[in-house]
């Protein structure tokens, strides 16, 4: 049986990766700090006999015993709420923690696969944004914690491939949305459900007009595993391109949610905050015959539906 270890595993993502590789036949060790994470989002997997559980800081050494075959690093604050909250840590995490994994994987001569972020590309000035893209980012700004933390990511494993011969694989991953993103969470999405069902204002910033491109977390997870088990080292796009403004997506939650006391309301953009957002994902479709099938009409029913009980 396979082992693989997945970091940040009791967050959004991680949860959902603990999912799959379980019922893929993995033997599955997840690990996190639970600094964003809950055990509530993996408690169904606690009794399950090819499943354990390590709550421990990925800054700090990383020692597992016996064989490892695979490395899913997902571990880091990822939303700006959080990030502003915990730069230090944010910054760790992709440096120290990213260092601890990758030399893990040497020693065990394990894949290894590490979550990106389209905000490598910053507020960019290429649309949509490929992955040769370099990326306009302001690496003394607020957000720059969380954007140079991912660039170095990419740049240590990169140099782990190249210099150690470690089989790496690289995710950007754009915004994602679905089942178990946290209620104050901080990102458009979560915060659209959130105020809707309570009746409160929708906070879009600026006039609306910025864009974003939502791929539900199933879809994702399919492309993040069949990257991990393709051939392809260098940064893969994973992200749906259907792009939609943020003031659109307002207006889509509200009708879905039809609380008469909710409305949009306003307020000034935060600094560096991106215009637009948008994959190419090319690479995607031709090296891992990948492309997002949920369309997001259907996607968000069922993220209300589980914004309904956790409100």
């Amino acid at each position: 049986m396979k082992k693989v270890l997945i970091t940040g595993a009791a967050g959004f993502l991680g949860s959902h990766l603990c999912d799959r590789f379980i019922r893929e036949g993995y033997h599955v060790i997840a690990m996190d700090n639970l600094l964003t994470g809950s055990m509530d989002n993996i408690q169904h997997l606690l009794p399950l006999e090819h499943f354990e559980f390590y709550h421990h800081d990925v800054t700090k050494y990383v020692h597992l015993p016996g064989q490892l075959d695979y490395i899913l690093h997902f571990a880091s604050p990822a939303s700006p709420i959080d990030y502003l909250k915990m730069p230090i840590q944010t910054l760790k995490v992709g440096a120290l923690g990213t260092h601890n994994l990758l030399g893990l994987a040497l020693a065990k001569k394990a894949r290894i696969l590490v979550a990106s972020t389209s905000e490598v590309y910053g507020d960019p000035l290429l649309h949509p944004q490929s992955e040769e893209y370099w990326g306009n980012v302001n690496p003394v700004g607020p957000r720059g914690v969380y954007d140079e933390a991912k660039r170095f990511l990419e740049a240590i494993t990169m140099a782990y491939h190249n210099f150690h011969g470690v089989e790496t694989r690289i995710v950007r991953i754009f915004n994602t949305y679905g089942p178990r993103m946290r209620v104050e969470d901080g990102r458009a999405l979560p915060a659209f459900f959130s105020q809707a069902i309570r009746g409160e204002g929708l906070t879009v910033f600026g006039d609306g007009s910025q864009t974003r491109s939502f791929c539900y977390v199933d879809d994702l997870v399919e492309g993040i595993y069949r990257l991990l088990l393709s051939d392809y080292h260098l940064p893969v796009n994973i992200g749906n391109p259907d792009e939609i403004t943020v003031k659109q997506l307002a207006e889509e939650i509200l009708a879905l949610v039809n609380n008469p006391a909710a409305k949009i309301i306003y307020k000034p953009l935060p600094a560096d905050d991106p215009k637009v957002r948008q994959p190419d994902i090319t690479k995607a479709r031709e090296i891992l015959g990948w492309e997002p099938r949920v369309p997001r009409v259907e996607g968000l029913v069922t993220t209300h539906d589980y914004f309904r009980k956790v409100v």
